[in-house]
Order: C-alpha cells, then sequence, then structure tokens
C-alpha cells in the first residue's frame, strides 16, 4: 500500500546546498582524522607500556563505547530540540581528548584520553548527519556519501600522518593535532550559524512536500532495521580486524616495518574514502537495496581470498576490499532514516552508534582471539563475515518517488 506523506521544508531546503555539504564534510574529515589516530598508534603504545593484544583492544572498546552508546540518545533529543552549537561543542572535547593523549602516561590515562575523543564524536555525528540531510536538497543519498567520504579520507589520512609524525617522534606529537580540532570548531561555528538561520527559514516559510513511499506494518519496520543492524555489525566488525590490526598482520607475515605497514593501511583506508562517494548517489539511482546487497555480500570473495596470497596480492585486494565495501553505510542510513521518517537525528545516532559500538566490540573480541590464536587466524576468520550480506534479500522494498504538491 502507498500513501502520501507530507513533510515541511523551506525554498532553501529544496536545493541542494553543496557550500554546507562540502563544508560539513571536511569537518568530518578533521574528526575522523583525529579518532583514527587512536588505532594508528597502537604499536607505538604496545611498544611503550608492554600492551597486550587483549589490552589494545579494550582500548577500541572504551573509544568506540563512548562514541557510540550517547549517540542514539543525542539523536532523539536534538529531533526534538536542534542545538547548532553542538557541532562545536563535540569537537572541544575531542580537543581536550587529544591533549590529554599526548601526555598520558599508563593505561588508565590512554583509557580516558580517548573517552573525551569519544564522547565528542558521540555528539558531532548525529547532528553533522542531520545539517547534510536538511542541505540535501533532497539528494539524500548524494548528501550523506559528500558527508560520508569527508570522515573516511580523515580516517585514511589520520595513520599517514601518523606514521610521519608521531611514530617517528613520539606521543606527545600527538598534541600537535589539536591545531585541526580548533580548526574543525571554526568550520563547525560557522555550520551551526547556517544550521539556526536555515531552521529560522523553516519556521517562517513552510512549504509542503510531497513523498511517496511504501507504509510498512510496525513489526516489518522493527525487523528491517534489525537486518540493518545485522549487516552493520558484518561491515563494521571486518572493518575492525583491518583498522585496528592490519598492521600488525603485515609485520607478522611480511616482516614490513612499522611505518611501512601504516602506509599500506593509509591505502585500504583511501580505497573506503574512495568508495564511499559510490554508494549514496548510486543507491539514489537504482536502489539502495541493491547497493547494500553488493556492496556487503560483494566483497565476500576477496575477504576468502586475502589471507591466502603475497604481499603484492595481500594490498591489491585490500584496495579492492575497500571500495567495494565502503559504499554501504550511506546506502544503509538513507534507507533506515526512509523506514523512520521524521527521526533524522535518532536514526543516524542510533547507526554511527551501533557502527562504532561494533567496532569497539570486535576489537576487543578480535584482540583476545589474536593472543589465544595468532593475528593470521583472526583474518582467516574474519574472512567469512561479508557473506552475512546475504540477509539483504529480506529488505522490503521501500523506495517511491517524490512529487511536489
Amino acid at each position: 500500500m502507498k500513501e502520501p506523506i507530507a513533510a515541511s521544508g523551506t525554498l532553501q531546503a529544496n536545493q541542494t546546498v553543496y557550500p554546507i555539504l562540502f563544508a560539513i564534510s571536511l569537518s568530518h574529515l578533521l574528526n575522523d582524522l583525529l579518532q583514527s589516530l587512536i588505532p594508528a598508534i597502537y604499536p607505538l603504545l604496545k611498544d611503550n607500556y608492554a600492551l597486550t593484544f587483549t589490552q589494545v583492544g579494550i582500548i577500541t572498546l572504551v573509544f568506540q563505547l563512548t562514541a557510540s552508546i550517547l549517540q542514539p540518545f543525542v539523536g532523539l533529543y536534538t529531533d526534538k530540540r536542534p542545538n547548532p552549537k553542538s557541532l562545536a561543542i563535540g569537537m572541544f572535547f575531542s580537543l581536550m581528548g587529544l591533549i590529554c593523549m599526548a601526555f598520558a602516561g599508563n593505561l588508565s590515562a590512554i583509557l580516558a584520553s580517548v573517552s573525551l575523543i569519544g564522547i565528542g564524536s558521540s555528539v558531532f555525528h548525529p547532528e553533522a548527519s542531520r545539517v547534510a540531510h536538511l542541505a540535501s536538497g533532497g539528494k539524500k543519498g548524494l548528501a550523506q556519501s559528500i558527508f560520508q567520504v569527508g570522515g573516511n579520507a580523515g580516517g585514511a589520512i589520520g595513520p599517514l600522518l601518523a606514521a610521519l609524525v608521531i611514530i617517528p617522534f613520539g606521543q606527545r606529537y600527538i598534541g600537535w593535532f589539536g591545531v585541526l580540532a580548533i580548526v574543525a570548531i571554526i568550520i563547525l561555528t560557522i555550520i551551526g550559524k547556517w544550521y539556526q538561520q536555515h531552521m529560522a527559514l523553516k519556521a517562517a516559510q513552510p512549504q509542503k512536500v510531497v513523498t511517496e513511499r511504501v507504509v510498512l506494518p510496525r513489526y516489518k519496520v522493527i525487523i528491517s532495521i534489525i537486518i540493518l543492524l545485522v549487516l552493520i555489525f558484518s561491515k563494521y566488525f571486518y572493518m575492525a580486524s583491518m583498522t585496528s590490526y592490519f598492521t600488525f598482520y603485515l609485520i607478522e607475515k611480511f616482516g614490513v616495518s612499522v611505518q611501512q605497514s601504516q602506509v599500506y593501511l593509509f591505502a585500504f583506508l583511501a580505497a573506503v574514502a574512495a568508495g564511499t562517494i559510490l554508494g549514496g548517489p548510486l543507491g539514489d539511482r537504482y536502489g539502495r537495496k541493491w547497493i547494500i546487497w553488493i556492496s556487503i555480500l560483494g566483497a565476500a570473495p576477496f575477504t576468502l581470498l586475502l589471507p591466502h596470497v603475497n604481499l603484492f596480492g595481500t594490498i591489491v585486494l585490500a584496495v579492492i576490499i575497500g571500495l567495494i565495501i565502503s559504499s554501504a553505510f550511506s546506502a544503509i542510513l538513507v534507507y533506515a532514516t526512509e523506514l523512520i521518517p521524521g527521526k533524522v537525528g535518532m536514526v543516524a545516532g542510533l547507526f554511527f552508534g551501533f557502527a562504532f559500538g561494533m567496532g569497539g566490540i570486535g576489537s576487543a573480541v578480535l584482540g583476545w582471539l589474536a593472543d589465544q590464536k595468532g593475528i593470521q587466524y583472526v583474518f582467516s576468520v574474519c574472512a567469512f563475515l561479508p557473506l552475512i550480506g546475504m540477509v539483504t534479500g529480506f529488505l522490503p522494498n521501500i523506495e517511491g518517488k517524490k512529487r511536489k504538491k
């Protein structure tokens, strides 16, 4: 059954505001660049403080849980009370975490530092995702891809900068990255002013837009959300193996240096950034369900092959995997917002939070498994995770066409 759904907007809201999309993408780049410094310096921290793989996993778990648990609640709160200042406030927490990390002298201090960075992330993502949604002009997939590619690019650049700056010169140099956090605060303050003006225009100049979509029973919506979360589990557990332990895998199996391993991690993360930009526009054009299916299940042949090839083959396959698997999240997020219209902040907080949580739990579990069975065994097991993408077939077809009234 289909029925028209009315939503309020503005003349400005019906246009794609590219300067704001690129600005929020740049702030996402800076935010995720700062976050990505944490796993990038794991080899340094492991050597400096004689950490086990389990303790390395606990660092990621604490970081990802603080970055995930608050997000749905922040999103739910800001759906009712949007706060343009929260973007800059979130980045301020990250700035404090970086400074504390630079001077942390033991595991407890490291955990406290990554908690602050995680809190900053949990405040940033729901509202930043809402800004991308508001600036989309109806091109939701494109807007989310532009937003996401900034984060993935930052995640790729972070390890490279860590290899060039932190690994050679030491932990204290993490503090210099606080300059980037200050730049991000300035950008987010400017975005916040646009956000505030947008809300004022929306209140003053309402205009109806009617969207025709499939209306699902409540139980089907719940089942669909569960399926999407299962797919997030598959993607981010596998991503945890790559972002947290790919460097250790390359060092152990192929004897590369720490700096070389960081460069190869950069190649994977750069591929993730490049692939992200494709997922949203392709989802807008061909349907998000198909993109989700191809993105996760399509990576399986390559993940299954990766543990059985030489160094060159490993890097080539890692790049291919990054390109394919990275297109899923934008499509999943937009699909979920269409399942639950009017709750962009809550949905973004739920899915960003769950993604970070799965990454953290995955890192902790895989770290324990690496201590028990070895790092190469971890990659052999994780190779099967993308096969979970088969459950995409159970998602309903909900996408309809838009018309103005």
